[in-house]
């Protein structure tokens, strides 16, 4: 997966396209095993982890699903949403007006390698399925010192990403089962149209990889859930 890549603006249009399939978890998540239960899972996870974090970004996040979830059960006081996406920053904006009216609302068109955070100015950051866009091994390690950084002591870092193995026969295992779990959804079509898409856009790394990457940035990190391609994980800040 190291071939000539997507650009920045190309992913940005694919996804101002998207809009409406990712303004539903069960359409827009439709490729990502086990979406509805890692969003669950973290929404739950983290008020045990960050009990009461008030101040939210949401990390690539579309149209707002992580975020809307994380105030079902926060007094959030302000959420700030990034994306490439102006199309869907303006439909997440929409939808956590009507939910959390009381919350202070924060967007930002940029690329999360461009984005700056006031340091210790948060208490929990959600990165859904947006890492796997980074590049190298410096990006990812720029990155996760930054959101170190941008989070209060005891903050917390929630991942939930398309990941790939280490092991080569492992990641083919994987891989096989991934593209019987797409052409059982929609058919062999469409595991072409996903595996095309993945080969062209993204960049992802193993969980040993980003748990070695989020340590050395100061992290105390754990997996908390993992099928197949897909792996979710939690760091925290030390107090």
């Amino acid at each position: 997966m190291q071939n000539a890549k997507a650009s920045v603006d190309e992913i940005r249009a694919r996804f101002d396209q998207d809009v409406e399939r990712f303004s539903s978890l069960e359409t827009g998540q439709i490729s990502t095993q086990d979406a509805a239960l890692v969003l669950e899972l973290i929404a739950c996870s983290a008020v045990r982890v960050t009990p009461h974090a008030r101040h939210i970004v949401d990390l690539g996040c579309g149209a707002g699903n992580f975020s809307l979830k994380l105030a079902q059960r926060y007094a959030v006081e302000s959420i700030t949403l990034v994306d490439l996406s102006a199309n869907m920053l303006d439909r997440a904006v929409a939808r956590l007006q009507q939910a959390v009216p009381e919350a202070a609302l924060h967007p930002h068109q940029t690329d999360v390698r461009d984005l700056r955070l006031e340091p210790a100015s948060v208490d929990l950051i959600a990165a859904a399925a947006v890492l796997h866009h980074l590049r190298s091994d410096n990006e990812w390690a720029s990155v996760f010192a930054h959101l170190f950084q941008a989070l209060r002591p005891g903050g917390s870092l929630w991942i939930w990403d398309f990941v790939e193995h280490d092991v080569p026969g492992l990641q083919a295992e994987m891989w096989k089962r991934y593209g019987d779990y797409l052409e059982s959804l929609k058919g062999e079509e469409y595991r072409r149209h996903v595996f095309a898409y993945v080969e062209y856009e993204d960049s992802p790394r193993s969980v040993a990889f980003q748990l070695q990457a989020l340590r050395q940035a100061g992290f105390q990190a754990d997996v908390i859930h993992k099928n197949g391609c897909f792996a979710a994980l939690c760091a925290v800040r030390p107090s």
